[in-house]
């Protein structure tokens, strides 16, 4: 599958729709990010029950901010609506099948019921 572009008119359906996003903050100016696109798009090719989307800091100032993303690229991963990854740097291939897989992984009842308790607290 290739990758989706997210903006602020399509993030939530995007996001809604879809069990598994993983979701690259980039920019064109950015040498890590140029780095780091080719890695993306690859593993958007191996995991096709996947969706893979970017997001232009440029263009999608809004949508960057309403993530505090400070620095780029940035990697999240976003399970049943639930952000569970977010990670700033252009990580390797072998870095980002294992972070992949151990998002997979994930009880999300388990994630769902460590949020609840700490938003008890």
């Amino acid at each position: 599958m290739s990758t989706v572009e997210l903006t602020k008119d399509n993030f939530d359906q995007i996001v809604s729709e879809n069990d598994f996003v993983l979701i690259d903050f980039w920019a064109s100016w950015c040498g890590p990010c140029r780095q780091f696109g080719p890695v993306f798009e690859a593993a958007s090719q191996r995991h096709e029950d996947l969706v893979f989307a970017k997001v232009d800091t440029e263009a999608q100032q809004e949508l960057a901010a309403a993530f505090e993303i400070r620095s780029i690229p940035t990697l999240m991963i976003v399970r049943d609506k639930v952000a569970i990854f977010a990670q700033p740097g252009a990580l390797p291939e072998a870095a980002l099948e294992d972070v992949i897989g151990q998002a997979r992984k994930l009880d999300m009842d388990e994630v769902r019921k460590s949020i609840a308790e700490a938003q008890q607290k």
